[in-house]
């Protein structure tokens, strides 16, 4: 394998370097591993995430492929922390925050060792985005493999279960629609094996915007975790790295304006999470993208179909889209608007890997449509600007009943998630009423959690189709209802949400693109004057520096090192 422009070689070769090499070998490595690339594996794997607990078993497959290709792979290990386990807690302020150390903390460990390609492996919500705005900073080359989904549980409410089933189903038993038996044994059937949750959340849509926009293998994103082909991946993705750094294929030549656009339309086409407006946005920032993503998504709404329908808006699961092609069939079927001509880490276009692409199972018109009979003919994903949200607020049509699209109500405001949750478990929420919690962005917040357990609480009270709920805080990518979040600017900025006040009225309209507060302007201004900015949740450790320093969801609620 030719070894071209190596990293490694300033402090691996010639007798001034012999202390590095010295300490190479004090490990076990031979001349003949250090005269080879040096790839590093930043490895999230850890017992704490489900999605992260095989990374191990996948980590030794990537370093069998790197070695057989000419490579010597190094590993260091990367944090990873579970949004399951942090939701509707004290512990979703850190989830993402947690992305800018993931991101600092692989560059770290690259340019300390002049390690020449890097494999990211990760699988859940903050890591995959946090480890390919790394790549985008680092501009070496760069491939990410990911553990996989989970496996389907026991059927519960018409479909098979996943995480979310135990809080939809708390809200049924609270209201007496089922047993506390019934109720129960979720927990112990609800999460099969390891694996990303096995619906359409931030995770897997991170994971499928991944290879979307080209940074992982064709086919990859969505094998599950306990399939004897996410091994085979991960050995493939080993000797696929040691090519990009033969051929001098950088993250950046992957990583672009066309490939971005590319991610945004996979988004809208499945449906994805609303996150990946925030974490498509940090990646830009950190690739030095001249792009405004949250204006591509606006742009794109209306021209892309809706072709491929998951859990949260049908039944299927991660294994059954895997099963229906997963991304190169959706690539395929959004074709015509995508740029096929960009660069992929597989050293070919979009367009040869398409081309190349074998399905081993029968197509479900169930889950992916054609581009000319789509589910629909919006976006999955949508901006919504208006006086409560004059910067923006994000919604999700993929995952609304289309009878909510347009939809007024009398506000319910709350200052907090915890406070929002306890009214909606006593009953406190009635049909027509506008949920609104604030001083839940990211500097509010701090770390902008996700109102998800209260639409799952709505959602197993019956209230999902005759509510709304609005936040400058995040949704899951499992929820569904009539929701708006990433209201920017967020009331700890002194945006409008921050003047709500119970018993005003709000209107949506999703189709339109507009969230109003339907009070005068002078009212507005008059409630402004008596209206003080609240003091600081944290007052040290990082979520102090977060909340300080983080831009706004408008911008991807990064910390910004430049303007």
């Amino acid at each position: 394998m030719e070894k071209r422009g190596l990293r490694s070689r300033k402090i691996l070769r010639g007798v001034e370097n012999s202390m590095y090499r010295a300490l190479y070998k004090s490990m076990g490595y031979s001349n003949d591993d250090l005269s080879r690339p040096m790839i590093g594996i930043a490895n999230s794997w850890n017992t704490l995430v489900p999605g992260h607990f095989n990374l191990n078993q996948v980590s030794e497959h990537v370093k069998w492929g790197i070695y057989r290709a000419g490579g010597t792979p190094v590993e260091f290990g990367v944090i990873g922390a579970c949004d399951g386990v942090a939701n509707g807690n004290d512990g979703m302020h850190y989830i993402l925050p947690s992305r800018e150390v993931i991101c600092n903390s692989v560059e770290i460990c690259v340019q300390a060792h002049s390690l020449d390609a890097i494999v990211l492996l990760a699988s859940c919500d903050k890591i995959v985005p946090g480890m390919l705005m790394a790549a985008a900073r680092l501009d070496i080359p760069a491939i990410m493999v990911h553990g996989g989904a989970m496996a389907g549980g026991v059927e519960f409410d018409g479909r098979k279960t996943d995480l979310t089933s135990i809080d939809e189903a708390l809200g049924m038993f609270k209201a007496g629609k089922i047993a506390e038996k019934e109720f129960s044994a979720l927990e112990d059937l609800a999460c099969p094996s390891c694996g990303s949750c096995a619906f359409l959340g931030t995770a897997n849509t991170m994971c499928c915007l991944t290879e979307a926009m080209g940074m992982s293998l064709p086919g990859g994103a969505l094998i599950p975790a306990t399939h004897s082909d996410r091994l085979r991946e991960a050995r493939a993705t080993g000797t696929a790295i040691c090519n990009l750094v033969e051929k001098d294929i950088s993250a950046r030549r992957i990583i672009n304006e066309k490939s971005l656009e590319n991610a945004v339309r996979v988004c809208m086409g499945i449906s994805g999470s609303t996150n990946a407006v925030l974490h498509l946005s940090a990646i830009a920032y950190e690739a030095e993208v001249e792009m405004d993503i949250l204006d591509t998504f606006e742009k794109f709404n209306m021209t892309t179909p809706h072709v491929a329908k998951v859990n949260p808006a049908a039944k299927w699961d991660m294994e059954d889209f895997w099963k229906a092609g997963g991304i190169p069939r959706v690539m395929d079927c959004l074709s015509p608007l995508l740029h096929r001509d960009v660069m992929t880490c597989t050293g070919r276009t979009v367009s040869e890997n398409l081309e190349s692409q074998r399905y081993p199972f029968p197509e479900n018109s169930e889950i992916i449509k054609p581009l000319e009979q789509p589910f629909g003919h919006m976006g999955g994903v949508a901006v919504l600007r208006g006086n409560l949200a004059p910067d923006t607020g994000i919604s999700k049509p993929g995952a609304i009943d289309p009878s909510l699209f347009q939809f007024s109500g009398k506000a319910r405001v709350f200052d907090s998630e915890d406070a929002a949750n306890k009214a909606i478990l006593e009953k406190g929420i009635r049909e027509g009423d506008v949920v609104v919690i604030r001083y839940e962005g990211p500097k509010g917040g701090p770390g902008m959690r996700e109102m998800y357990k209260a639409m799952k609480y709505l959602y197993g009270l019956g209230l999902n189709k005759s509510t709304a709920l609005i936040t400058d805080g995040r949704f899951s990518g499992t929820n569904n209802g009539c929701f708006v979040g990433h209201i920017s600017p967020e009331a700890a900025e002194g945006g409008p949400i921050a003047i709500v006040k119970d018993g005003d009225e709000i209107s949506i309209d999703v189709e339109k693109g507009t969230l109003h507060l339907n009070v005068s302007q002078e009212e507005i201004k008059e409630r402004f004057e008596g209206w003080e900015p609240p003091e600081p949740k944290f007052k040290r450790g990082y979520l102090e520096l977060y909340s300080r320093l983080a831009s706004s969801a408008a911008e991807g609620a990064v910390i910004k090192s430049r303007p």
